[in-house]
């Protein structure tokens, strides 16, 4: 097990550019499985999750070649689906949450499907209904067998159907999608997410014969058709990257710029940030931040208290909540940060509290921090990541602390960030890995 000593204080500045976003790259590589054609993806972060994935696919006989160190081809011709009943996959595939999006392309084109019983973060419920509920409405059959913990599914013919999806699922919907693209028929799926990462699945699928429209909107119709052929796809950059570097930038009152940010597309994530109070300057596809002394947490118009909660796109995504809370401790005001979606994800503001951060915990969804406007430094500590989001919410903590911390178990960083140490030392952090 490694971890990250940190040196904290220190002013960072420079360039740095986010890698590509993991949640596509999850996506659009399990579609790969939907043609025996040649599939040529780029801009794949060197992550454990991505790796993972891609490891599960070589050990299903997919070809993958690494033609560069962020581009991959993948020929799915000679799919070994024997592999997908093996203790092997169930293991591997058990610990990566993504994995479960191999069953959509699976029953599309080989009308059969095996999910092993997720991992992934430890954040709360992340239930699988919408997946296996929208699978059944286009004529499949499942059964969870305990004696191998997966759950299998059967479609000897999949019709589209009409759907209104129990919740926005970006996994659930991509999974369907994937699903219902060599259905029998035309599928449309309301309440549909929405996310940037669905709307690339859905551009790189057409280019590959599919025929989906709606694309953008939460209502998607996917007419059916009998195959689907090679592309070329390149992922955006890593919205939530993007948002991390922002809140660090302020944090560490440094000067950076981030590089190729990907601004058509991330929605209001600027605009959460600035109601912080930090400066950003957008020139063409860079974001600058310039150093602040002090940022200062914005009111609403009647003066109450500033809250910042999640929604599905085109409202705030969950995965930066715990940016914004460690943002907050050293601004000016108080913020009140509402993680609606899963409940497990604010536990760690305890290690910030052992900071010296003003926060009080209300309850397992909710947090209202009191911000120490630089008046005193956060110390360093001993810590340990408890999930990818909080591990570098912790990293930026102890970036800005002084002295020394430790943060422990940051495998979890690295599902998620890539290379995310040698980059930053590049900016003038210190930061070693032991």
């Amino acid at each position: 097990m490694h971890s990250f000593e940190v040196t904290g204080g220190k002013k960072l500045s420079g360039e740095i550019i986010p890698q590509g976003a993991k949640n596509e790259a999850l996506q659009v590589i399990c579609a790969v499985l939907l043609t025996s054609e040649k599939v040529t993806i780029s801009n794949i972060p060197d992550i454990l999750d991505v790796n993972l994935l891609i490891e599960l696919l070589k050990e299903m006989n997919v070809e993958v070649v690494r033609t560069q160190r962020d581009t991959c081809t993948f020929i799915a011709d000679e799919v070994d689906l024997d592999y997908l009943r093996s203790e092997t996959f169930r293991k591997k595939g058990g610990r990566l949450r993504g994995s479960v999006m191999l069953a959509g392309p699976m029953l599309s084109r080989f009308r059969k499907a095996y999910i092993p019983r997720p991992g992934g973060d430890k954040i709360g419920r992340r239930r699988l209904d919408t997946h296996i509920i929208g699978f059944e409405k286009l004529g499949a059959s499942f059964n969870y067998t305990e004696e191998d913990g997966f759950f299998h599914l059967d479609a000897s013919c999949l019709h589209g159907a009409n759907m209104l999806l129990d919740e926005p699922s970006v996994t659930g919907t991509a999974n369907i999608i994937m699903a219902a693209a060599m259905a029998k028929g035309t599928t449309t799926i309301y309440n549909a997410a929405c996310e940037p990462y669905v709307q690339q699945l859905c551009r790189m699928m057409n280019k590959m014969g599919a025929k989906i429209s709606g694309i953008g909107s939460n209502l998607l119709t996917i007419e059916g058709v009998t195959s689907l052929g090679g592309t070329e796809h390149r992922l955006l950059p890593d919205m939530i990257e993007v948002g991390s570097f922002i809140g660090m930038s302020a944090m560490t009152q440094s000067n950076i710029t981030i590089k190729n940010a990907g601004i058509d597309h991330l929605g209001i994530i600027p605009e959460k940030f600035q109601q912080l109070g930090i400066q950003m300057n957008f020139s063409g596809d860079d974001i600058h931040i310039p150093e602040q002394d002090i940022y200062e947490i914005q009111t609403f118009i009647d003066g109450s208290v500033l809250t910042v909660y999640d929604h599905p796109w085109p409202g705030f995504t969950p995965d930066l909540l715990s940016i914004v809370l460690v943002t907050a401790t050293q601004a000016k005001g108080s913020v009140l940060v509402h993680q609606k979606m899963f409940e497990s994800r604010l536990f760690f503001v305890d290690k910030l509290i052992d900071m010296g951060a003003r926060i009080v915990l209300c309850d397992p969804h909710r947090a209202v921090v009191i911000g120490l406007e630089r008046e005193q430094p956060l110390r360093g500590i001993t810590m340990s990541s408890p999930d990818i989001r909080a591990g570098v919410a912790l990293l930026i903590a102890a970036l800005s602390a002084e002295g020394k911390s430790v943060i422990q178990n940051i495998e979890q960083i690295d599902r998620g960030y890539q290379f995310i140490d040698e980059r930053l030392r590049k900016l003038g952090a210190e930061i070693k890995r032991v």
